[in-house]
């Protein structure tokens, strides 16, 4: 047997492991050698001896002290009991607690040195008592792993099992890091990092261990994806569009105002991938009024003036509504056809879009997911764009790319993601970021305010009314739930509907209303004939009312930043000096570092980066639907230098040569043929 495949064998091969325990461990998950050696500690405990002064509220720790009082023992039932006694460590007098050991108190007397670990308590000056030995501390092993177990196993069985392994099977661990990659980054072997990732001598110890086995399996992750992003290009012929570059500076030119430095960089990526004859895959994110819709106007036109079709997806149909007019506006001069095609075109009308779009008659099609039914065909479809991608699915995105030969594909957000989750959920596909808000766009004022203010935020809220502008009102919940005390939508409707008396009217739309009740209240609101708009979240996406100054959100403290943000983006879209109002009282320290965050700062990619390290990766997406990978011990938020690092690694490995002919990346190589990305089995 080869000594890369000594580790594939069942953990019956450890002498020491019987059939009972080998059963136990499977159940967890573990059968091989290897997965028993990849089972990680998920903490430590650490019994080094520490200065109390560094110690924190709550935290485990290790002291040696002389008794400095006789012990005091009280029974509170038959069976259980507490013993006290003071104890000197160095300049500290704190008391120790134990609990149920009532024979203590004939073992211990003053004077006497011994070693104890518990629970600190900094307000009382108190340890829970965990352990306690008599005498000096001794070095042990002074941090020990702590694993999760199930069934029969125990840790300290974890432990002996990992350590069994390691002594007989040590010596066959192969490290599939090639050595310049080891001696770049001064890595430890894999048999080391093994070693102390399990049984760490000292904090350094762990700190290189952890170091190394992170890179490893980042750069797994990413060899990956890279591997997928070169054979989706090499194997997704596309489109080459050719255009005349001075026709579309023309075009951009005439435009009534001029393009930002991000806007200009991003079109210029986005053009450059258009003329490649490989298929542009392509995230396009830019903040809340960043100035996307111009970039994909652009993109559009050179589709056009490349003798293609151009369609643009969004969520809505008031979006949709709203893409078309001003893209109308911008391509109608320069001859191009821009039609819109929503559910609500209907008979006739809808009959006679149809003919036009497969006929080529029409250049650019708008619309919702009506674009994707099997009665839409194209003449010549050259390029999607998918607003606010992550609203459709996967399968939604195909069947409109499948519309066309190989159409170049741009996904645009304006949901920030940060760099750390671009780089591991959209490794795949090229990103390009517009980072620069459009000269004299009004920074939105926010406030946090608390509930006894409400009064006051209603006055306010009238005073901007009455110079003519709007206000939306975000509330969490539709209607009353016994479980969260938040003030929903349906309360609160009714509540301002009585505070202003009939002065002005009030519109509700929330998630239960039908597409066309909501489509009703957000056109009256769009045209002002309702003023105020009492809404939960689903105006988050896709709503524009410029005249809309003042957006009140009640319970703030029950949203994510990334979504506050995108609620903030709903106004400051006009000419006048906007507001946004949270009204919270958050009882957790995480909610008002949230509310501080927000009132500090308008720039989303700086909220997404703080948001994900408030609630992680998997809140972030919502984890069931965020494709997120797993990782045993990487945490893309806390190691993100290590993700870096791994990716532009990778990204280089795997258009080397070396990386492919060279012996000593062998095993890297086995890893992606395992994956199935090699053979094209992963490909879309």
């Amino acid at each position: 047997m080869s000594v890369s495949n000594v580790l594939a064998q069942p953990v019956s091969e450890i002498k020491g492991i019987g059939k009972e325990t080998e059963e136990a461990l499977n159940e967890m998950g573990i059968e091989t050698i290897e997965d028993l050696l990849h089972h990680f500690p998920f903490r430590y405990e650490d019994y080094r001896l520490r200065d109390l002064a560094e110690v924190k509220h709550d935290e485990k720790v290790t002291v040696e002290g002389k008794v400095h009082s006789e012990p005091s023992l009280t029974y509170y039932s038959r069976k259980k009991s507490r013993l006290t006694f003071r104890l000197l460590v160095g300049r500290y007098l704190i008391t120790a607690i134990c609990f149920n050991r009532p024979y203590l108190k004939n073992q211990l007397s003053i004077n006497e040195t011994v070693t104890i670990t518990g629970k600190w308590d900094q307000h009382r000056q108190a340890i829970t008592v965990q352990e306690l030995k008599k005498g000096s501390f001794t070095e042990k092993q002074e941090i020990e792993p702590v694993y999760s177990t199930r069934g029969s196993v125990t840790v300290k069985g974890m432990r002996r099992f990992i350590a069994l392994a390691l002594q007989q099977f040590g010596h066959t661990i192969v490290d599939p890091l090639p050595p310049a990659i080891r001696q770049k980054y001064r890595l430890l072997s894999k048999a080391e990092a093994l070693r102390a990732i399990h049984f760490p001598r000292t904090h350094e110890d762990l700190k290189q261990a952890r170091r190394r086995l992170v890179y490893e399996e980042f750069l797994f992750f990413q060899l990956k994806i890279q591997a997928l992003r070169k054979f989706h290009r090499e194997h997704s012929a596309g489109i080459a569009h050719t255009f005349s570059d001075e026709q579309l500076q023309l075009f951009i030119e005439q435009l009534p105002f001029p393009l930002t430095g991000a806007q200009k960089r991003v079109v210029a990526e986005i053009l450059e991938d258009m003329k490649s004859p490989y298929r542009m895959n392509r995230l396009l994110q830019g903040d809340v009024g960043s100035g996307k819709t111009v970039v994909a106007c652009i993109a559009l036109y050179a589709t056009v003036l490349s003798g293609y079709q151009g369609a643009l997806m969004v969520p809505t149909e008031i979006l949709a509504e709203q893409h078309a007019e001003s893209i109308r506006r911008l391509l109608e001069p320069m001859n191009v056809s821009v039609q819109l095609l929503t559910s609500s075109v209907k008979g006739k009308r809808r009959k006679e879009v149809l003919e036009k779009l497969a006929s080529g008659e029409i250049d650019i099609i708008i619309g919702t997911h009506a674009l994707i039914q099997e009665e839409v065909n194209f003449h010549k479809l050259g390029l999607v764009i998918t607003d606010e991608q992550h609203r459709f699915g996967v399968e939604q995105r195909r069947i409109l790319r499948e519309k066309g030969q190989s159409p170049d594909v741009l996904f645009m957000t304006a949901t920030p993601i940060p760099r750390t989750l671009a780089i591991t959920a959209f490794g795949e596909m090229d990103v390009s970021i517009i980072d620069e808000m459009p000269a004299g766009r009004k920074k939105v004022e926010t406030y946090w305010v608390k509930h006894d203010m409400l009064e006051r935020v209603l006055a306010f809220i009238e005073k901007e009314i009455r110079k003519g502008r709007q206000a939306y009102v975000i509330c969490p919940l539709i209607e009353e739930s016994e479980k969260l005390d938040v003030q929903n939508a349906i309360d609160v409707h009714s509540m301002l509907t009585h505070y202003y008396r009939g002065k002005y009217r009030i519109g509700l739309m929330h998630g239960r209303l039908s597409s066309e009740e909501k489509e009703q209240v957000m056109k009256a609101f769009s045209n002002n004939e309702v003023q105020i708009l009492v809404s939960t979240t689903v105006v988050e996406v896709g709503v524009n009312v410029p005249n809309a100054t003042v957006m009140l959100i009640y319970d703030a403290e029950r949203f994510g930043l990334a979504q506050l943000h995108q609620l903030r983006g709903r106004v400051g879209r006009g000419s006048e000096q906007s507001y946004c109002i949270l009204l919270a009282d958050p009882k957790s320290e995480t909610g008002k570092e949230r509310m501080r965050i927000m009132t500090e700062t308008n720039d989303g990619f700086v909220l997404s980066e703080k948001d994900l390290e408030l609630r992680g990766p998997g809140d972030f997406f919502g984890t069931k639907q965020s494709g997120l990978p797993e990782f045993k011990l990487g945490d893309m938020v806390h190691d993100y230098r290590i993700l870096e690092a791994a990716r532009n690694d990778a990204a280089k490995l795997i258009q080397s040569n070396v990386f492919w002919s060279d012996e000593s990346y062998k095993l890297l190589r086995q890893s992606l043929e395992q994956s199935g990305i090699l053979s094209g089995e992963k490909l879309d």
